[in-house]
């Protein structure tokens, strides 16, 4: 037995002296607790929204009251005119859109009925019809106050509107979410695994005494998966558009290039990976820690950004999945030109330089 417990020992040494797997063995689980915690919600509060207000009498604005002090929204603009909607989906400024007829007020009183329009950003169907179940429910609540004081009973018509997916397909979230998924696995993972692989068997002093730089050779290493990403992106778009009919309704030459900057943006990100990692079991751990779990959860892929926590929205701004989720989904579902996704297409840009800076420092072109 002091034979076997001696061994226990050793490996209770061999761990404590190795911070890489203590960091695993303790830092994971905590890590996943949080997001899974945080990101995995249903709850909806917060989110923005514009209000059309034909009228501007003191009914409408009781509701428009009631809405913000419900907890679910916040009031992002006040629009002049129908025009203005439509700009404002398009820059992401807002997820749900109410609209109040002209003489609201005096419609309820001499007629005893009026008019409301909900246009709903139904991109995340989920959340685009939470948000009109919402709205409704509180418009609901604001006819039973105000029916309790009044002679006859009020009515109010409420008009739900869904755009960029009025059958509210779940297709339409999942294919581009899944496009931004894989590229990023594809790129930076494989590209990685792939250097780090070099490096543990002693190809890659091989290669560096070879007449060739070593960015070439990096260079050379990540090119094949480049046009792998690339081809596999536009197999999901073609099964997309047969299969479910996610039609891409901006420009597909504009889809493509911006498909090419995240890809970059990703290998650039695997090359990294690859200069902090010895093995491929680090690059491998890193890779699904650092892009699988956050393109999933933190991306706006499968839950809304607009649903975490503040700290949590804010540690999402350094994805580069959350800004080619944007990007992929605003092309492909509202047909957005370059006008309005210039902000994270520069975003990308600027990731993706970082992350060729930053390996270049870390790069040594000779292993120790």
């Amino acid at each position: 037995m002091k034979r076997f417990f001696a061994f226990v020992y050793k490996e209770i040494l061999h761990i404590r002296r190795d911070p890489r797997t203590l960091l695993i063995l303790i830092g994971m689980p905590a890590v996943q607790l949080i997001l899974f915690g945080y990101a995995i919600t249903n709850e909806i509060s917060d989110a923005k929204i514009a209000i059309l207000d034909l009228s501007k009498d003191s009914q409408t604005q009781k509701i428009t009251n009631k809405m913000l002090s419900s907890g679910y929204f916040i009031l992002s603009e006040y629009l002049n005119s129908y025009d203005d909607i439509e700009k404002a989906f398009q820059k992401g400024k807002i997820k749900l859109a109410l609209v109040f007829e002209q003489n609201f007020a005096e419609n309820l009183n001499k007629l005893g009925t009026a008019n409301i329009q909900l246009i709903s950003d139904a991109t995340d169907p989920n959340t685009g019809n939470s948000l009109q179940s919402y709205c409704q429910s509180i418009i609901s609540d604001f006819l039973l106050e105000e029916n309790k004081l009044a002679s006859y009973p009020f009515k109010v018509n409420v008009e739900v509107k869904m755009r960029y997916n009025e059958e509210l397909k779940g297709a339409f979230l999942f294919v581009p979410g899944l496009i931004t998924m894989l590229l990023m696995l594809i790129s930076a993972m494989m590209t990685s695994i792939s250097l780090t692989r070099e490096k543990e068997i002693g190809a890659m002093e091989l290669l560096l005494v070879s007449p060739m730089k070593p960015i070439q050779i990096i260079i050379a290493k990540v090119l094949p998966y480049l046009a792998l990403a690339f081809i596999d992106g536009v197999i999901i778009l073609a099964f997309g558009n047969i299969v479910f009919g996610v039609v891409v309704r901006g420009s597909l030459l504009l889809l493509l290039f911006e498909g090419i900057i995240f890809i970059t943006s990703a290998l650039t990100l695997g090359i990294l990976i690859s200069s902090i990692a010895n093995s491929q079991q680090v690059a491998l751990i890193m890779s699904l820690m650092g892009l699988m779990l956050p393109t999933m959860l933190l991306s706006d892929f499968i839950y809304p950004i607009a649903n975490m926590p503040e700290w949590l929205q804010l540690i999402t701004n350094v994805i580069p999945a959350r800004w080619f989720n944007v990007i992929i989904k605003d092309i492909m579902l509202k047909g957005s030109s370059i006008e309005y996704i210039y902000k994270e297409t520069l975003i990308l840009i600027g990731f993706t330089l970082f992350f060729i800076i930053t390996s270049l420092k870390k790069y040594k072109v000779r292993l120790q």
